[in-house]
C-alpha cells in the first residue's frame, strides 16, 4: 500500500501486441474515479517511472524465452495478486501457433539469417510458469469487464468472470446463428464475457476468451452435424487462440 493506502498496481508486458494494455489505457480515461482510488507505479505503455513496489500485477503477453521464466517469478514474488490480461497471457493466444511447425524453421522464418542469435521457445500461457490467481480473457480484453474487475478486487470480492457460452449473449442479442449463415462458429464451448461482440457484427467465434470450464462437446458435435460439418471442418479456426490448451489435452492423452 502506498502512504495514502492506496493499493499500488502494475502493468506488465511479454510477447503480445500491448492491445490489451492500450485497451486498458482507454478504459481509465473514461474511468478516473479508478485512477483516484489506486496508485499505478509502473506502465510501460502509459508512463516511464518503474516503482517495483506493487500488491497487483496485470501481466499482458506469453512467456517464449527463458528469460521471462525468470521476471514472471520475480513478479509472482512481489505481487499479493497476479492477473492474466488477455489471450497471450491467459492462453498463449495465437502466439502458440508457432508450435504448429518446427521452431527452427519458424526463427529462420522470423531472424532470417541470424536466426541464431535469437532465444525463443514454444508460447506458453503464464500459468503454466506461475501461480495466476485471475485471467481477464479475450483479444482484445473487453474494456467493461476490466473495469469490473478492478472494482471487485478493490472491494476485496472475486472478479465477475463468465463461465457460460457465447451462445447465451448471442440468444439475448437475437443473433441469427452463425451456423444458419453456412459459417464455423465456436461460440457453443467458448466463455461468454465479450457480448457475443464477433457474432453480432458477423464473424464467427474463434474462442479468444478460451473455453468454458465444462464444454459440452457431445453438442458441439451435433451443431456440427447438423450443419453437415466435423471436427476436421473447424480445426484452423479451432487452433487459432487455444493452439497450447489442446496440444497439452492432446499430450495428457499419450
Amino acid at each position: 500500500m502506498s502512504a495514502n493506502g492506496k493499493p499500488k498496481i502494475a502493468f506488465f508486458d511479454f510477447t503480445s501486441c500491448e492491445g490489451c494494455q492500450l485497451t486498458v489505457v482507454d478504459s481509465l480515461q473514461d474511468h478516473p474515479e479508478l485512477l483516484n482510488a489506486v496508485e499505478i507505479v509502473q506502465f510501460r505503455e502509459a508512463m516511464s517511472e518503474k516503482g517495483e513496489d506493487y500488491q497487483i500485477a496485470f501481466i499482458e503477453g506469453s512467456c517464449t524465452r527463458q528469460s521471462d521464466e525468470a521476471r514472471l517469478k520475480a513478479i509472482r514474488e512481489q505481487a499479493s495478486i497476479v492477473i492474466a490480461l488477455g489471450a497471450c497471457a491467459h492462453l498463449a493466444g495465437v502466439n502458440a501457433l508457432k508450435a504448429l511447425h518446427p521452431l527452427e524453421d519458424v526463427r529462420k522464418y522470423v531472424y532470417g539469417d541470424k536466426w541464431e542469435w535469437y532465444e525463443t521457445y514454444d508460447a506458453r500461457p503464464i500459468e503454466a510458469v506461475i501461480p495466476v490467481d485471475f485471467a481477464i480473457p479475450g483479444c482484445p480484453i473487453d474494456r467493461n469487464e476490466f473495469i469490473a474487475v478492478v472494482k471487485a478486487l478493490l472491494l476485496g470480492k472475486k472478479p465477475p468472470i463468465p463461465d457460460y457460452p457465447v451462445c447465451v449473449e448471442c440468444r439475448l442479442k437475437e443473433n441469427i446463428c452463425m451456423y444458419t449463415k453456412g459459417k464455423v462458429c465456436l461460440g457453443p464451448v467458448t466463455r461468454a464475457g465479450c457480448g457475443a461482440i464477433c457474432p453480432t457484427y458477423g464473424s464467427s467465434c474463434e474462442a479468444c476468451r478460451g473455453f468454458i470450464t465444462n464444454p459440452n462437446q457431445d453438442s458441439m458435435k451435433d451443431v456440427l452435424e447438423e450443419a453437415g460439418l466435423s471436427v476436421e471442418d473447424i480445426t484452423a479456426i479451432y487452433t487459432m487462440f487455444t493452439t497450447y490448451q489442446v496440444r497439452e489435452k492432446l499430450l495428457q492423452k499419450g
